[in-house]
């Protein structure tokens, strides 16, 4: 899973193909619960890419997509949201994986 570096990186990342940003950060105890079956989670759909977004270092973006609570995750197919998982509520791989299929 890449890392989003710079906020420019955002939009085109957006624009090609299936993208889901993962919102995350170092002290959010419910996001290192499910960081470590995420490289699974990867695994399993390698049509999508898939982008860790630092919530303390991009705190403008996810206001701007209305992140209020983390983990969460955002869809984007060739530039429109397509589907999101925002909540502050912990999140099970199982609930992930649900989610992904529906988009």
């Amino acid at each position: 899973m890449q890392k989003l570096m710079t906020i420019e990186e955002f939009e085109p990342l957006t624009a090609k193909g299936k993208t889901i940003f993962f919102f995350t950060a170092d002290w959010c105890g419910d996001c290192s619960f499910i960081k470590p079956v995420m490289p699974e989670i990867v695994e399993n759909h390698p049509d999508i890419t898939f982008v860790e977004v630092d919530r303390d270092k991009f705190i403008d973006l996810c206001g701007d997509l209305s992140i209020f609570g983390i983990p969460s995750f955002v869809a984007f197919e060739n530039g429109s949201e397509i589907g999101r998982f925002v909540n502050k509520d912990r999140k099970t791989k199982e609930e992930i994986e649900s989610f992904i299929s529906t988009l």
